[in-house]
Parts: structure tokens; sequence; C-alpha cells
């Protein structure tokens, strides 16, 4: 829309000037005079520049988390709830705020109301802060008039969103942290102690056993070309990120994390645990199921159930069940099946829905529960043949010796 430059009085009789977007001059008149301003100039203008935050404000700005986001909708539901007009709620939100990244954005929200935009249109101007679910809904607020509705809701699938992180990073911190640990014995032992017992084994000028040539050589390319592999090291660090930010690379990661053990599963069912629950809310909220699955697939945070539930929205289009979509994904167990059945013929499928992805979450709590009896012996086992290894290649040399003098008596 074009943008009219204005000039008019506010209600004390002050002067006051600036730029507003609308379909015509008569619509931006109408805004004025919705705010208090009779117009007495208006005309067309270029879109006004805003000033770019500076490199010292740049430096200091801090992401806008999750959180806060999270923060944000319980604060507007309260709000909006007891009756305050959105421009206001927003006003106090961005002042009270401590994130200045994220008061600009408000900022800019309230800014675009007052040029006559929707809450909905206002707030997609903010794809990194607000994804598409999230407008989506907002957007449906709207058209229902139920935004406060809207905005618990949000605040309660967000909240059980990072809920479920929280607890996919619980699953994996404990293995990870071991395997590292591991890793860096590894190096040290190689670094450190290999050469020192290579150092002794040469004194005796005795033929070593194969295991601790194949130690010493693997030692002895780790101390000499070290930088090389720690530059690779880095390469394939940087590489790995560079690629699974690649759409072909981001469906292999998250493709490839179902199918680790245990964890695997972990990782799929909190995946379908934040499908449910948005498509119940998405559901509850009046939305078609076609439009609801196209929302969805953007939350889900792995593209590969991503993809299934792209055919499930196509499978819908074409006239098909959700419960023929869903059967012909793979990623549902029988009993979810049966649910979704039961849900489309009883005309309750949020509720169920809803049941699913309770279900989900508790079997997710329960998993991690038991995920350290689970991978203890695979890691015990791994650790074992670790130290089995470089015991026989360190100790074994020294045993042959120790016999050798014994015969020699």
């Amino acid at each position: 829309m074009p943008f009219f430059a204005y000039k008019g009085r506010d209600g004390r009789g002050q002067l006051v000037q600036g730029v507003l977007e609308g379909a015509d001059s008569g619509t931006v008149a109408g805004q004025l005079f919705s705010i208090g301003v009779t117009p007495l100039d208006i005309s067309p203008s270029a879109e006004p520049q805003r000033a770019g935050p500076g490199l010292l404000e740049r430096l200091q700005q801090r992401k806008i988390t999750h959180a806060e986001v999270l923060l944000f909708s319980r604060q507007m539901y309260t709000l909006l709830k007891a009756g305050v007009p959105i421009m206001g709620a927003l006003k106090g939100l961005e002042e009270s705020t401590e994130n200045k990244s994220f008061a600009r954005v408000i900022r800019e929200i309230r800014e675009s109301l007052d040029s006559g935009h929707e809450l909905s249109a206002s707030i997609g101007r903010h794809p990194g802060v607000f994804n598409l679910f999230y407008v989506s809904m907002v957007r449906v607020g709207e058209l229902t008039g139920k935004l406060e509705e809207v905005f618990i809701r949000l605040f309660n699938h967000m909240d059980f969103e990072r809920f479920m992180r929280e607890q996919v990073r619980a699953a994996t911190r404990y293995p990870t942290f071991v395997i590292a640990a591991m890793a860096i014995a590894l190096v040290i032992i190689n670094i450190f102690v290999i050469p020192a017992f290579a150092k002794v084994y040469a004194g005796f000028k005795a033929e070593l056993p194969v295991m601790t040539k194949a130690l010493i050589a693997f030692s002895n390319f780790t101390v000499t070309y070290w930088p090389a592999l720690l530059a690779g090291l880095v390469v394939l660090v940087f590489g790995f990120r560079f690629y699974i930010n690649t759409a072909p690379g981001r469906l292999a990661w998250d493709e490839f994390k179902l199918r680790i053990p245990v964890a695997g599963g972990i990782v799929l069912r909190a995946t379908l645990a934040r499908f449910a629950r948005s498509f119940a809310l998405a559901i509850k909220s009046g939305v078609p199921a076609v439009q609801a699955l196209t929302m969805v697939a953007q939350t889900v945070d792995n593209e590969h159930v991503a993809r299934k539930i792209d055919a499930m929205r196509e499978s819908v289009e074409r006239g098909e069940s959700v419960l023929r979509s869903a059967t012909a994904t793979g990623v549902f167990t029988p009993l979810v099946l049966q649910m979704v059945a039961v849900g489309e013929e009883t005309g309750a499928l949020d509720e169920l829905m809803t049941e699913i992805a309770d279900m989900y979450q508790r079997e997710v709590e329960y998993d991690l529960k038991n995920l350290a009896a689970q991978i203890e012996p695979i890691l015990v086992v791994a650790l074992g043949g670790m130290v089995l290894i470089l015991a026989l290649g360190v100790f074994l040399p020294i045993w042959d010796l120790g016999n050798a003098a014994l015969s020699k008596k």
C-alpha cells in the first residue's frame, strides 16, 4: 500500500505530522480521526526510512529467546483479558521488556498497527521471532474475535514445546558427555602416555607385539600431524554445520537422528507429541484440517516428519480421511491410529489428538527416566573395549619381557 505524509492537530490543538500507510488519503484520514487527530493536509509520500541500529547497538543486541516470546504470549492474554486495548498492551510490554531487540520488535508491531495493518500481518513481518504457526493462530483469533483465548493457547503450546525440547536435550546429554570424555582421554593417552612407553620399549630392543606396534604408530602419527588433524576437525565441524543447513543435509540429519539406537525413539515420540499438540490446537481454534496440517508442518522441528505431514496434507486435499493419511505415513502406532479413527467418527479429533500428545509425553518422560539403564551397557562395552586395547598394547610387551627374563634364570 502507498504511504501518505500528513499534518494535523491533536485534541489539544497542537500540530502533529508524520507518515502513515493506507489504501488512499481517505483511509489515512479515517486512521487519524480514530486516534483523535484532525487532518489538515494529506499528500503522497515515499516509504519512511527507519534508521537501523548502530554498530555498538548491534554488538550489544541479545537474541530473542523462546522464553521471551512465551512470556509475551502470557502477558498479552492477561492484558487483553483485563480489557486493555491492543495498542496500550503493546506499549506497556515495549516499556517493560529488558531485551532491547524484542522491545524494538514490539515497537515496530505497534507502528504497523498504527498504519492500519492487522495484528497478524504486523507480527508476520518478524518471521525470525514469530513462526508461521504463531502468525496463523493470531489470524484465527482475529477472525473469531477470541484473540485473548488464542494467546493463552499459544502460551500453553509453547510451554509444552519448551518442555519437550528440554526432554530431548536431556536424552542426549549423558551419552554425549561420556563419548566426549572418552575422546579426550584417548587424545591424552596418544599424546603423552604411549610415547613415554615407546621410549622404554625402544631401550629393550625387542620384537614388539602387533597391537603395541599399531598403538605406537597411531600415537606417532597423532603427535607428528596434530596441527593437520586439528585443522581437519575444524573443517569437518564447520562443513557438517554447513551441510545440515542445506535442505538435503537437514533431511538426512533428521532421518539419522530418528535411527539412533535408544535415543532415536525418544526423539521421534517427542516430535510426534509436538505435532499432535499443535494439530489439536489448530483444530480446536477452528482451522480447517488441510490448513492446520500446513501450519503444523512448520513446527515439528524435524524435516523428515514435516515431509510426512505434508504428505498427509496432500492426501487430505485429495479427499482421504485423516486416518488413512496418517496410516500412510508409517510413523504412528496402531493405538494412535485407533484413537484418530475414534476422533474422526465422534467429531472430537482435537480432544483425541490432545490425548495422543499426552500419551507421547508420558512415554518420553518414562523413557528418559530409564535412559541411563539402557545406555550404560553400550557405553560400558565401548569403554571396556578401549581399555582392553590400550592395556594389551601397553602392558603385553612388559609381560613378554618379564616372561623372557624369568626363562633365562
